[in-house]
């Protein structure tokens, strides 16, 4: 967007564009959310910038009226897979939090000076500022919907002591971290123990519309003890860098202002951060629908599918090697089969400390299902042995990959894994980096879904409609796209007659 795209996006105060830039007025001296109720400034005073860090960078403070730290993401992170877009998602994953700029350059492939370089001509702000920015985003989220002490919440969000914490809050929002507390316009949790282990609820922003068919798409691949899903909710286990974590996500959209609630039911602190984002990334919240569909439903085969179902999101991947074990299980199997060797191989997996009722059990880790896979996986033994290889590659490290890679590196890593192909990597890319532009082409579901839209048993394209099959002119949007095709092959699946000889067959791969 040029400035005079943005400038008529803030005079129409749109929504859309909230989190995607932000708007500071020199004679004011703060920044916007594009949807900004107040007066529209005057063009000449105004400055866009691509992050919230690069406008406090520049002696801008927060908006006190449109609150522009509490919107959702930027999913131009997602769309661009260059070094900026791989730093804010490792950024946003707290890695700094973990291991420094210099363990983020190093996860890049860049020295430390060449990040902050790049970071500031492409975002306007270092590395430690876009940190900075996403725990002064955190520390809000938790003082205005909880009661944790604010000591703990300045840990929490990632602070190294209580004074860098008041700091940040007043340079960012003008106000004290008790008075910004005030502010808050819903219902709190109850108060909570200091203690590291804690439970909270949160209401989870995003860009209308949503579909809750995510929540779908994750309760068919649930396996019982770790994970547990209805078409409106999702809960699971996971294991962080400091602990176990468990929670879940609840859809209600007759709910009025709070439809998708966030309910944590046990975190170490210092993990928080690194979960809200994988929540984020797990249900697409920080994707732009709109700008979506306007793109999917140019197509005539999709439109139908577009315009019945608005705001369909990619579900995302709160562990990489996870999903790539899933993935690799799910090849040339029906999603019901994988499912059945996943809930076998989750034996290996040892017991979270936080149990539940419903969830008691982690996943295993790759040195687990190194150890312990030749016993619990069935098959093929040559796929038996290529996932144990995998696994035992992530648990000596030599095989590393995760949310700062993009779809290149990723082939890279993986295609030379035996038992590792293109359709492989085009999920794991679409799940854990977010890639929009994968297009599964040779996934039987995929075609399944082509067949139940094109006017020829084939799936061919017709005559004179100017469409190729590989729905390249939805660029960049194909996963989208693919995950359509997957709905349209299950609603035709499940329209079918059962006892029909015609019914479409079933999918060889299993998106797991």
């Amino acid at each position: 967007m040029d400035f005079w795209q943005r400038y008529r996006a803030i005079d129409a105060r749109d929504i859309r564009f909230d989190g995607q830039f932000y708007t500071a007025v020199r004679t004011t001296g703060i920044y916007c959310r594009p949807s900004c109720p107040a007066r529209t400034p005057k063009a000449g005073n105004v400055t866009f910038y691509e992050t919230s860090a690069a406008a406090h960078d520049a002696g801008y403070r927060a908006c006190k009226r449109c609150l522009p730290e509490a919107v959702p993401g930027t999913p131009a992170w997602n769309v661009r897979s260059d070094i900026a877009g791989r730093a804010m998602r490792l950024i946003n994953d707290g890695v700094i939090n973990r291991d420094g700029v210099e363990g983020l350059a190093t996860r890049l492939g860049y020295s430390s000076r060449q990040l902050n370089r790049i970071l500031s001509h492409e975002l306007g702000a270092g590395p430690l500022s876009l940190a900075r920015a996403s725990r002064a985003q955190t520390a809000r989220t938790l003082l205005v919907s909880t009661t944790i002490k604010v000591a703990d919440i300045a840990f929490a969000a990632g602070f190294s002591s209580v004074r860098q914490f008041n700091e940040t809050i007043g340079e960012v929002f003008a106000m004290t971290p008790s008075a910004l507390r005030a502010t808050a316009r819903h219902h709190r949790t109850p108060p909570q123990a200091a203690v590291s282990s804690t439970a909270l609820t949160l209401n989870l922003p995003y860009r209308e519309p949503f579909d809750p068919g995510v929540f779908s798409f994750l309760a068919v691949r649930a396996i019982p003890g770790v994970e547990e899903g209805t078409s409106s909710s999702y809960a699971r286990t996971l294991r962080m860098a400091h602990g176990d974590a468990r929670f879940r996500v609840d859809y209600n959209a007759d709910a009025s202002g709070r439809p998708l609630l966030l309910s944590i039911g046990a975190v170490d602190l210092r993990d928080l951060p690194s979960l809200l984002s994988r929540v984020r990334r797990l249900l697409d919240l920080d994707a732009d629908p709109v700008a979506i569909d306007e793109v999917l439903g140019s197509d005539p085969r999709l439109a139908a599918g577009v315009t019945a179902t608005p705001g369909i999101r990619m579900p995302g991947a709160v562990d990489p090697q996870e999903l790539l074990i899933r993935a690799m299980i799910g090849q040339q199997i029906t999603v019901a089969a994988a499912r059945t060797a996943l809930i076998r191989l989750s034996a290996a997996g040892s017991d979270s400390l936080v149990p539940a009722v419903g969830l008691h059990r982690l996943f295993p880790t790759a040195e687990q299902i190194a150890a312990d896979g030749l016993g619990l996986l069935r098959g093929p033994q040559r796929r038996i042995d290529s996932i144990r290889n995998a696994a035992a590659a992530m648990a000596s490290g030599s095989l590393d990959f995760g949310y700062g890679d993009d779809l290149p590196g990723l082939e890279s890593k993986l295609l030379p894994l035996p038992g590792v192909g293109p359709w492989t990597v085009g999920y794991v890319a679409m799940r854990v980096i977010g890639a929009p532009d994968v297009f599964l082409a040779n996934d039987a579901a995929v075609r399944n879904g082509i067949r139940s839209l094109a006017p020829d048993p084939d799936g061919a394209v017709s005559p004179g409609q100017p469409l190729s099959p590989d729905f390249r002119e939805l660029s960049p949007w194909r996963s989208y796209a693919t995950m359509h095709l997957w709905r349209t092959a299950a609603l035709a699946r499940a329209a079918a007659p059962k006892t029909s000889s015609i019914s479409p067959p079933a999918p060889k791969k299993a998106a797991l």
